[in-house]
């Protein structure tokens, strides 16, 4: 057994105690047992990793759900549409949330997934989306809700290109470490530009948008709007990925040296993705500003970001979908179990974790990240 392998056996039994920490707090006794069945789940997941009947049937799996996608994407959205006539306002609050998150994640997945830069900070961008909606539609007032939610998404992304240009030559975890400061850095001029920003109170009375009589003031309408934002946002990113830039990016990720040698200007592909994140993210406060009507530091934490780059990695890194379903995973389902209280994220973890066992790569994870892992795996062993 090599030294990377050790390494994860012992990243997944400290997981596992972490995980279990509020349940063992009080019942020490079982912590054998845990240790005892975390062990027996990774022997199985090791033994239908290996297993070629298992991996036909996944395979197979795969191809269905890539050959129908079409009338799969059909149904969800049709669902979507229909679910506020007979859901109640709590779950069409909870909905919309998601699709807020979905926003975020797609728009990481730009940067994690297809270009390989991990970002610890995002949720700094998402700040100043918000931040520039409340500024410009409730503290001084200077426009409505249309003129600043693409000024919300254009001021996220030059602080994009800011922080970008002289930190995308950085690789690995000194970037990532960059933008986790980024995002600090970010949280802390909120809380103390208080004449702009508000301080630690925020900004209040940020209203939500309206065409003539037609206002989204009800959870309803709002809900609606969210949702073809959604929409509008899987579709342009969908395109993009899909063009000459996507497959630059692609190209980035796999090996940097090689596409540059091909003629591919690496740091400016990596700045692009980077502000393109950085724009929908800011997209994503300004909606984020307009469901609260309010904004204040304390929403825009640091597990704010850990929570969106989770539901990038469950998802599957490279893929839309993947991040749709990421977000929805991970906002929605923690929501219908808080009936069991503190075993609610007990539950929740274990359930991720069985995940990241079984998918490594994610759900929905692209086909090319996939096969890099499985060689990366087989290359260890």
């Amino acid at each position: 057994m090599n030294g990377g392998r050790v390494t994860a056996g012992i990243l997944y039994y400290l997981g596992i105690v972490l995980v279990c920490a509020p349940f063992l707090r009080a019942n020490l006794a079982w912590l054998p047992l845990v240790f005892l069945l975390a062990w027996g789940v990774k022997r199985g997941t090791e033994w239908l990793s290996a297993n070629e009947t298992v991996g036909r049937v996944r395979e197979r799996t795969d191809r269905f759900v890539i050959r129908h996608r079409l009338p799969f994407v059909g149904a969800l959205a049709a669902a979507a549409v229909l679910l506020p006539l007979a859901a109640s306002g709590y779950v069409i609050d909870i909905v919309t949330a998601a699709f807020l998150y979905a926003i975020l994640a797609t728009a990481l997945n730009i940067t994690v997934g297809l270009t390989g830069v991990l970002v610890l900070g995002f949720i700094g961008f998402y700040a100043i989306g918000a931040y520039t909606t409340g500024i410009l539609t409730a503290k001084f007032a200077l426009c409505n809700f249309w003129v600043a939610l693409p000024l919300s998404g254009l001021m996220a992304m030059l602080f994009g290109v800011l922080l970008g240009i002289p930190t995308l030559r950085l690789k690995g975890d000194y970037l990532a470490i960059v933008t986790l400061g980024f995002g600090e850095i970010v949280k802390i001029f909120l809380n103390n530009l208080d004449s702009l920003t508000g301080g630690p109170n925020g900004i209040l009375g940020i209203r939500r948008p309206a065409v003539g009589p037609f206002t989204t003031d009800t959870q309803t309408a709002f809900y609606y709007f969210t949702f073809a934002v959604l929409v509008l946002t899987i579709f342009i990113l969908s395109r993009v990925i899909h063009s000459r830039f996507g497959r630059a990016w692609i190209a980035v990720r796999e090996n940097e040296m090689a596409a540059g040698a091909l003629g591919i200007d690496v740091f400016k592909k990596h700045l692009l993705s980077f502000s393109i994140s950085a724009f929908f993210a800011g997209i994503a406060g300004a909606l984020f500003a307009a469901k609260q009507g309010f904004v204040s530091p304390d929403s825009f934490t640091f597990y704010e970001s850990v929570l969106v780059l989770c539901m990038v990695v469950l998802g599957g890194l490279g893929n839309i979908a993947g991040s749709v379903l990421g977000a929805f995973l991970l906002i929605v389902v923690p929501e219908f179990l808080r009936e069991f209280a503190l075993y609610r994220m007990l539950i929740f973890g274990g359930v991720m974790i069985a995940f990241m066992i079984f998918r490594p790569h994610g759900i929905l994870g692209s086909r090319t990240i996939t096969l890099e892992m499985e060689d990366a795996r087989h290359g260890d062993e």
